[in-house]
């Protein structure tokens, strides 16, 4: 995937701290208590499957306590490692801190394949990996709140806050042990589209932004705009469907793992999902062209490009032939440091996947929100929302009474306007407001500075700054 000479995604992670910090004032004992990662544990565990007894390996990585309770995803994959788990933790510190969610950074991950084990048996693992973190406080609701992430969803995450509350029975709060959880166990509506809408999201901020526009040599709206989207997961397909159908986007390459799909007139996102769904990968869908060299497809013809399934796809291998004036990074490191390097030689405007991503934690964040207050938003106000608006619609009636023929209502204005705000609208307006305040903040200092001339180190100087103010006035 990765030239030789190129950093790992832990060096990556540590190459974009350094340079941000070189270009803050801290000191340099609290610079160094940011930058290391607090404490990992590494869990090796037997479950008893196919007659004989399995070993896994696990990891829970917490990087900053300047909030707590920590939060990240856990992961299931083979590619699993301490470093990975330790650099995806990092970065949840500076993201929960860029976008104002009160939480530390954490990262979970167990190295298995889900695919080669049963339901049963994934309950099985699942459960006994979530034993091993609870019994060490690194699972709870007021310390360590995991989320879903590669390899695991609203499944994985009702079993784990279930064996949390066969463990801490008396845990009135414990339902908040894990974000991500189906609507009927907890979970928050608007949770499982959260990372793709916050991308939708960003997308739009930015195009509000007319200095960044005219930085990434574009102009215009998102209307129209040329998309090639690397992974057509969660992540990718949500993204990719709000844009096309809200924003007037055009699809035009889709990148899955057996190869890719172009069509310059724009692909049918649902279609494509579907087939993935029911043949495993792009190959042999009827419209569109295939093409089999999938990575080659980066390098198309686009306005943007969104990778939003694995780490380093862009690299030094490839980074020079990337055409997209404009790249959002939905997923978590996709661009390597070597080749972020070369692409803002190249005046490529990338907006980073610290920003792009936190619509997954933002929404995690008012899931676990909802569990403590122990009501659903919504609930209290809406109704008696709708009566005021009641009020002024009736008022507009009897002057549309009185005026006759020469004024009345637009037809659907009524409707529209008495409606209240249900938990999904809600969501999607927290998540909304908090997109864009993390982008202005970000694209102030990508602006104001004359040494910061990129957004990914813009983002980090908010976030170190934020963390290092809680530590701060915590007194370290």
């Amino acid at each position: 995937m990765s030239t030789p000479n190129e950093p790992s995604f832990r060096e990556s992670v540590d190459i974009m701290f350094n340079r941000a910090v070189a270009l803050m004032d801290l000191p340099p004992g609290l610079e160094e208590k940011i930058r290391v990662c607090n404490a990992t544990y590494t869990v090796r565990f037997g479950v008893r499957l196919r007659g004989q007894i399995q070993t896994f390996t696990g990891y829970r990585s917490v990087h900053s306590e300047h909030m707590e309770p920590v939060k990240g995803g856990i992961r299931f994959a083979l590619g699993v490692n301490q470093d990975e788990v330790e650099a995806l933790a990092a970065l949840m510190t500076y993201k929960c801190a860029l976008v104002e969610a009160p939480f530390g950074g954490s990262k979970g991950g167990l190295h298995v394949d889900p695919r080669e084990y049963d339901e049963h048996e994934m309950e099985l693992i699942t459960r006994r990996f979530a034993y091993e973190l609870i019994k060490r406080d690194m699972i709870n609701p007021a310390q360590n709140v995991p989320a879903p992430d590669m390899g695991t969803g609203e499944r994985e995450m009702a079993w784990i806050a279930d064996q949390y509350k066969r463990m801490n029975t008396t845990d009135i709060n414990g339902v908040a042990c894990v974000t991500g959880k189906p609507t009927n166990a907890g979970g928050i509506q608007g949770r499982t589209e959260a990372t793709g809408r916050g991308v939708q999201y960003a997308l739009r901020e930015f195009f509000r932004d007319a200095t960044g526009v005219e930085k990434a040599g574009m102009s215009g709206t998102l209307d129209g705009k040329r998309i090639v989207v690397q992974g057509l997961g969660n992540v990718g397909y949500h993204a990719a469907k709000f844009l096309a159908d809200e924003d007037g986007c055009k699809i035009v390459g889709i990148i899955e793992r057996d190869g890719a799909l172009v069509d310059d007139r724009g692909l049918d996102v649902d279609a494509v999902r579907s087939w993935i769904g029911g043949h495993g990968g792009v190959s042999g869908y009827p419209d569109g062209t295939y093409v089999e060299n999938g990575s080659s497809v980066l390098e198309k013809d686009c306005d943007i490009l969104v990778p939003a399934a694995l780490e380093g796809v862009i690299n030094l291998s490839n980074a020079a032939r990337i055409t997209a004036p404009l790249i959002i990074e939905a997923a978590n490191g996709p661009v390597t440091a070597g080749a972020d390097s070369v692409l803002r030689e190249k005046g490529t405007v990338i907006i980073p996947d610290m920003y792009a991503n936190a619509g997954g934690v933002t929404v995690s964040y008012f899931e676990w929100v909802k569990n403590l207050s122990h009501i659903r938003f919504g609930r209290m106000q809406r109704r008696q929302e709708e009566a005021r608006h009641q009020l002024v619609v009736d008022e507009l009636e009897r002057l549309s009474r009185h005026l006759g023929d020469s004024w009345s209502m637009t037809p659907d204005f009524k409707d529209k306007y008495l409606r209240g705000a249900d938990e999904l609208e809600l969501v999607r307006s927290g998540l909304d407001d908090t997109m864009r305040a993390a982008y202005q903040s970000m694209a102030s200092v990508w602006h104001d500075r004359g040494d910061v001339d990129d957004l990914r180190t813009a983002a980090y100087l908010v976030s170190i700054g934020k963390v290092a103010e809680s530590y701060r006035a915590k007194g370290l």
